[in-house]
């Protein structure tokens, strides 16, 4: 059979396509394409002399069009600093409960210890990561989920649940009762180092497995490793407390005290009582699934008895609505976006026009949400505060507004200002009150979820 009869019966069978090489045909083709004319000419002066992409795509006739003015705002107050970790699922979570806990205490400002929950995330983490190595033992090493395992034993990442996990089972404190520390800002180094001991610690176990070794002698050895990674993390970090007095000043200069605190007694007096798993339900919008339905991330947790990742995926207008009741009601919320994409940080501003890369480049970079999550070309990246929402003459939303956890001097004073047509294509998950959910939503929440690997395109 000739070859092109054979490359014709595997295209009308739906069988792949041969490989192509580039010939020199191919290459005059392409070569030919690109034509210098003068403007042609001036953009490449101008890229190969200035590095700053970004700012040559800049929009200009977007510039001074969008202000930071809005109808709907709930009440919060002050801007905190992640600094160089990757911590703004813990600090936009507690970020939610700071306004209601300076009011409670007749406060100015107030912070939580990030420090402190950071502490004891990393140590949960990495329980869980030898929990994993052990329920694994018997697969051989090159099999996908012993390899996902090991590419990052733990990591500074993590959504609400995480927060969640954590604070019903160690509790919060206050700022500074476990102040920040060099490692708990810039955790690279420190958190390079539990790694590698991990790593060394799930090859020995995954030994001790293979040798059938008793299982108590895996459990201690378990601990071992436990105990050099608390040793870490005390060196580091500071140790956490068992029990506090904070000292505070209110607004009115009055010198206040509370005395004999444990950190469960203070997540108990702070926190509202239906604030669970339970009442705040995480909505997403990920167009390649169906909607209305629940999904549930595998082992996508920082504790061993924690509840994992789960959410209601949603259209955008579902979720539209339900954010809008919620601020209008005074109560922020939990999400996170792809914050990277068509962001003007100078100006806080963010916008699918803001830089025109395809007039730039003469070249078409367009997709679709789906097409860019699919593709890994877009993909939640950072975790902010949804706090604002402004409306034209018939209530509809026009942009919204981020407070951010890059420090005061990021954006707009702290703030993020994004527009409505941002929110459809880089948005993804919302931390709400199911009150404030439709009918439809509330009602697609009694079901199984459907259960998705940890390695999953969207996570």
């Amino acid at each position: 059979m000739k070859l092109q009869t054979i490359i014709v019966s595997l295209l009308l069978a739906g069988g792949p396509l041969c490989a192509q090489t580039l010939g020199d045909k191919e290459l005059q083709d392409i070569r030919g394409s690109f034509q210098k004319d003068a403007a042609t000419r001036a953009i490449q002066n101008v890229l190969t002399n200035d590095k700053n992409i970004t700012a040559n795509a800049l929009n200009r006739e977007l510039q001074g069009k969008i202000d930071h003015y809005f109808k709907y705002r709930v009440n919060v107050r002050g801007i905190t600093d992640q600094l160089q970790s990757g911590r703004c699922w813990m600090f936009t979570s507690m970020n939610v409960l700071r306004p209601s806990i300076m009011e409670k205490y007749g406060l100015n400002e107030f912070d939580f210890s990030h420090n402190y929950l950071y502490f004891w995330d990393i140590f949960e983490k990495s329980n869980l990561f030898l929990e994993n190595i052990i329920a694994t033992g018997s697969k051989p090493m090159d099999d996908f989920e012993v390899i996902t395992l090991f590419r990052s034993p733990v990591d500074d990442g993590g959504v609400w649940n995480s927060y969640y996990n954590l604070a019903v089972k160690y509790g919060v404190v206050p700022q500074s009762v476990m102040p920040e520390t060099a490692h708990s800002n810039n955790t690279s180094a420190m958190t390079s180092l539990i790694k590698e001991r991990l790593r060394k610690g799930g090859y020995q176990l995954r030994e001790m497995i293979a040798a059938k070794e008793k299982e108590a002698a895996v459990r201690t050895e378990k601990i071992t490793i436990l105990k050099d990674i608390y040793r870490i993390l005390a060196l580091c970090l500071g140790e956490p407390p068992v029990q506090f007095t904070w000292r505070y000043t209110d607004k009115d200069g009055n010198i206040r005290e509370l005395k004999d605190y444990t950190p469960m007694q203070f997540y108990k007096e702070i926190t509202p009582a239906d604030y669970s798993p339970e009442n705040y339900i995480m909505i997403m919008n990920d167009p390649t699934r169906e909607y209305y339905k629940i999904y549930e991330i595998k082992n996508y947790r920082n504790t061993q008895e924690g509840v994992n990742w789960t959410y209601l995926n949603l259209p955008n207008e579902d979720i539209k609505a339900a954010a809008i009741a919620s601020i209008k009601a005074n109560e922020a919320m939990y999400t996170s976006c792809d914050v990277g994409k068509f962001l003007n940080i100078d100006e806080g501003i963010l916008d699918p026009r803001m830089y025109d890369y395809n007039s730039l480049f003469g070249v078409d970079f367009s997709m679709d949400k789906k097409a860019r999550i699919l593709t890994r070309q877009s993909g939640s990246s950072h975790a902010m505060l949804l706090m604002a929402v402004d409306t034209d003459e018939n209530d509809r939303p026009t942009k919204w507004q981020f407070e951010n956890s890059w420090g005061a001097s990021a954006g707009h004073n702290g703030y993020l200002t994004f527009t409505d047509e941002w929110f459809d294509e880089y948005m993804f998950r919302i931390i709400i009150h199911k009150k404030y959910l439709g009918e439809k939503a509330l009602k697609a929440l009694g079901q199984k979820p459907v259960l998705l690997p940890m390695w999953d395109y969207m996570f």
